[in-house]
């Protein structure tokens, strides 16, 4: 019955997850940290994360810029180092109602200011791939943080979430294999779980593409926003 639930959950996660651009995590991890001790929920949802990426960078191939992924994806890597560092010993509840109310008042502007957009030059990307990064590692956030930025770009919607997939696999193979060299492992009936939650996973995101492709380009912006509003009140209220 666990399996059943965790199935029903990365579903949705990976619907949402691969329309928005966030991932997975975002939704999973709160919930499933409910049913699991922390460090199993985490190294469950990277692994199932680290597919979803995949099907994004698949599915959405055809927007794949690597100008734009390895200038604003490189920095983003050592800049999420960096404020990964300077966020150990800090309040990470007081560090996620600081984000959620950043992402509240972002997402509200993105909605009433439908017109605002920072051209995509290199040095652009190279700013929102540190800043993205920086807050990433900060808050332990990394997609919605990233889509935030990626978002002030209002890139056409293949190439948004191709390079929100591409960056997210880079961050995400090096996450799992830190966890697996630290140690981490898993229960035997997840492992085997994940013969059913890999295949689902890519269903969730065949059927985001399908919603994908039937969002206008001057609304999915909005769609993106919409959830990164609601994503910054769970932090700011349920952090």
């Amino acid at each position: 019955m666990e399996v059943f639930y965790i199935a029903l959950l990365t579903l949705i996660a990976s619907t949402i997850g691969t329309i928005t651009g966030f991932g997975t995590s975002t939704i999973m991890i709160p919930v499933l940290v409910m049913f699991l001790p922390p460090v199993e929920a985490i190294f469950l949802v990277a692994i199932i994360h680290w597919f979803g990426d995949i099907w994004k960078v698949a599915l959405f191939r055809q927007g794949i810029n690597l100008k734009l992924i390895l200038w604003f994806g490189l920095i983003g890597l050592a800049a999420s180092y960096l404020g990964a560092s300077l966020s150990l010993g800090a309040d990470q509840p007081t560090l996620l109602r600081v984000l959620g109310s950043f992402l509240v008042v972002y997402a509200v502007f993105l909605m009433y200011q439908s017109k605002f957009k920072i051209p995509a030059s290199n040095t652009a990307a190279f700013s929102g791939g540190a800043l993205s990064g920086f807050f990433a590692g900060m808050f332990g956030i990394g997609g919605a943080v990233r889509s935030m930025f990626l978002t002030a770009f209002d890139l056409p919607k293949a190439v948004y979430l191709a390079t929100a997939g591409t960056i997210g696999l880079a961050v995400d193979s090096t996450r799992i294999i830190t966890y697996f060299t630290g140690g981490v492992v898993l229960p035997s009936h997840l492992w085997w779980s994940l013969l059913i939650l890999i295949p689902i996973s890519f269903v969730g995101a065949h059927v985001a593409k399908r919603v994908v492709d039937r969002i206008p380009q001057d609304k999915f912006r909005t769609v993106v926003a919409v959830f990164l509003f609601a994503v910054g009140i769970k932090f700011l209220l349920w952090p």
